[in-house]
C-alpha cells in the first residue's frame, strides 16, 4: 500500500534524541514540513521535534485531507497513508517511545486519522483548526479514544473548515471518545493565535512530564469494549450502562454537571453512605469549588495516582447542590470502563496535570443509581488504601 508514495521528507528541530519522547509536526495543505517546524521553538523542551512532508500520492493530490471542503480521498487512500506514516514511525520510534501527534488543518484531520485507528500506539495529539476524518473509514466510535488525551483549538471565525465538522469534531472529543479533552476557543479563524498556542504549550508541557514520569497505559477499556473490567464494589460485579442521555458538561475549568443533576435528598444520602466509608473524613475540598465536600483517607499504602490531592490524601469529592456531581481517582482501567458504560467523563486535565484516574462521576438520581455511585466511591476508595492495584 505504500508503493504509491516518495520516501518520508522529514525535518527535525535539534537532534533527534531516542530517549526523549517524539513530538511528530503535520501541516495543512499549502504548506509543508518547514513551515510547520517553525513552531517547535515555542514549544516545551525535554522533547523531540518532527515534521514530516505531506506525501504526493501516484497521480498527484494530498491523500491525508479527509475532510469535506478540503478534499474527500477514499478510504483506501487514507489507509494507505497512514501506513506510509506508520512505517516510517516505527522507524524512529520503536515500542516503548512514547509519540505525540500536532496537526494543523489538514494535518489534524490525518493525526486524527491516526490516533482514531490505533490509539494505543500514541501518547496525545493536538487538532488544531481542523476536523476529524468522519466518513473515511476510521473507527469513530464510543470511548474509542478512551484516556487518550487531547487538546483541540478552534477559531470561531473559521471560514477555511465547515463549522458543521468543527462542531462534530468539537462535540465528539469532548464527549463519546472517551479521551480527557482541552479544549480552546477564540474569536480567531483559520490561524494558531497567541491564546491557543499559550494554551497547547501548557498541554503538552503537562502531558510530556506526565509521561515521563508515569509512562503511557492503555485501559483495559479500550481493548475490551467496556467488558471484562471487575468492580468487586459495584452490585453485581459489572458496570451496567447508564440509563438515558448523558448530562452537560461545561468543557472550560471547573469541570461541573450542568444537566440531569442529582436531587438534593439523594446528594445527601450518598454523602452519608460515602463519609461514612473507613478511615475517611470529610471536609471542604482542596482542590475544587467552594461548597465541595472532599473526602480523605488516613493512614494508606495507596500510590499518588489514587489522590486528587495526595499531599492531604482527599481522594474524592462531592460537588455543591446545584451540580451533584463527584470526582474521584480511579485505576485507569476502572475509569475507562466507567466513561464506556455512560457513569462520568475523564476530568479534562486527566493524563496531564492530573492523574490519568481522575474522573467525573455523574450526580445519581435515584437511589437504584446512588448504589451504582456508592459502589463506584467505594472503588475510588480501595485504590487509595492500597487494597486494589492500579
Amino acid at each position: 500500500m505504500t508503493a504509491a508514495f516518495d520516501a518520508p521528507v522529514v525535518a527535525f528541530h535539534g537532534a533527534d534524541l531516542p530517549e526523549q519522547p517524539l513530538v511528530v509536526l503535520l501541516h495543512g495543505r499549502g504548506s509543508d514540513e518547514r513551515e510547520i517546524l517553525t513552531l517547535a521553538p515555542h514549544l516545551p523542551t525535554g522533547a523531540t521535534y518532527a515534521a514530516v512532508r505531506a506525501p504526493i500520492a501516484e497521480g498527484g493530490g494530498y491523500a491525508w485531507f479527509a475532510n469535506r471542503g478540503i478534499g474527500r480521498p477514499v478510504a483506501e487512500s487514507l489507509a494507505a497513508t497512514m501506513a506510509w506514516f506508520g512505517a516510517w514511525l516505527d522507524g524512529v520510534a520503536p515500542a516503548g517511545r512514547p509519540v505525540v501527534l500536532i496537526g494543523f488543518s489538514g494535518g489534524a484531520a490525518f493525526a486524527g486519522g491516526l490516533v482514531l485507528s490505533d490509539p494505543d500506539r500514541y501518547a496525545g495529539a493536538a487538532i488544531l483548526y481542523g476536523t476529524l476524518p468522519f466518513d473515511a473509514g476510521v473507527p469513530i466510535t464510543p470511548h474509542g479514544l478512551a484516556l487518550l488525551p487531547v487538546f483541540v483549538a478552534q477559531g470561531d471565525s473559521d471560514t477555511v473548515i465547515p463549522r458543521e465538522l468543527l462542531d462534530r469534531t468539537w462535540s465528539h472529543l469532548h464527549t463519546a471518545s472517551g479521551a480527557p479533552t482541552q479544549g480552546h476557543r477564540d474569536p480567531g479563524g483559520h490561524a494558531i493565535t497567541p491564546s491557543a498556542l499559550q494554551q497547547l504549550v501548557g498541554w503538552l508541557r503537562a502531558r510530556l512530564t506526565h509521561v515521563v514520569t508515569h509512562g503511557t497505559t492503555s485501559p483495559v477499556a479500550r481493548t475490551t469494549g467496556g467488558s471484562g473490567v471487575a468492580w468487586p464494589t459495584v452490585p453485581g460485579g459489572r458496570l451496567a450502562d447508564r440509563r438515558g442521555m448523558r448530562p452537560e458538561v461545561s468543557w472550560r475549568i471547573p469541570q461541573q454537571q450542568l444537566s440531569d443533576t442529582s436531587p438534593v435528598p439523594v446528594q445527601e444520602r450518598l454523602f452519608a453512605r460515602i463519609s461514612g466509608l473507613p478511615d475517611v473524613s470529610s471536609g471542604e475540598s482542596r482542590i475544587s469549588v467552594p461548597g465541595a465536600r472532599g473526602l480523605v483517607l488516613g493512614a494508606s499504602s495507596g500510590p499518588d495516582e489514587a489522590f486528587l490531592v495526595p499531599e492531604v490524601r482527599e481522594f474524592a469529592h462531592l460537588h455543591p447542590a446545584h451540580d451533584g456531581s463527584l470526582h474521584l481517582a480511579l485505576p485507569p482501567g476502572q475509569a475507562a470502563d466507567l466513561v464506556a458504560h455512560g457513569w462520568g467523563t475523564p476530568h479534562p486535565w486527566a493524563g496531564s496535570r492530573l492523574s490519568l484516574g481522575f474522573t467525573m462521576v455523574f450526580g445519581p438520581r435515584d437511589d437504584d443509581e446512588l448504589e451504582v455511585v456508592a459502589g463506584i466511591v467505594a472503588a475510588s476508595h480501595a485504590y487509595a488504601s492500597g487494597t486494589v492495584g492500579s
